[in-house]
């Protein structure tokens, strides 16, 4: 098997997820996983398709991040890392589609109006 690559995005994350086989290393922008995330909960957060299908050590996984916050970041690398895992094995599908990491987060910030403050706040109305 060679080097298999996804994209995983959430808000304004993008992910360039590079799965091969290996020990279970993750390095993202060249870093190390928790070097790079430095909350429990985010490493965690990524690791979860692997967790799913019990494939922690089988892969070594190289990501690209780009955009967003980490929290997006978190999740678009879950995202891709789960389609990664889908394109290797077929048979892992089902495992990560109950789980919910095979579905795209669509939420995204909607975006200012014009006489407005925010997106749906309003000045605040003086009758006098």
């Amino acid at each position: 098997m060679e080097v298999v690559n996804t994209v995983g995005r959430r808000k304004a994350a993008v992910a360039r997820v590079y799965v091969k086989p290996g020990n279970g290393q993750i390095t993202i922008n060249h870093k190390a996983l928790a070097e790079y995330f430095s909350l429990d909960i985010l490493c965690f957060q990524v690791k979860q398709p692997l967790l799913a299908t019990n494939t922690l050590e089988n892969y070594d996984i190289t990501i690209n991040l780009v955009g967003g916050g980490i929290k997006g970041q978190a999740e678009a690398a879950r995202l891709g890392i789960a389609r990664a895992l889908c394109e290797i094995d077929a048979e892992m599908r089902p495992a990560l589609k109950k789980a919910g990491f095979l579905t795209r987060d669509s939420r995204v910030v909607e975006r200012k109006k014009p006489g407005q403050p925010g997106a749906r706040r309003k000045f605040q109305f003086s009758k006098r």
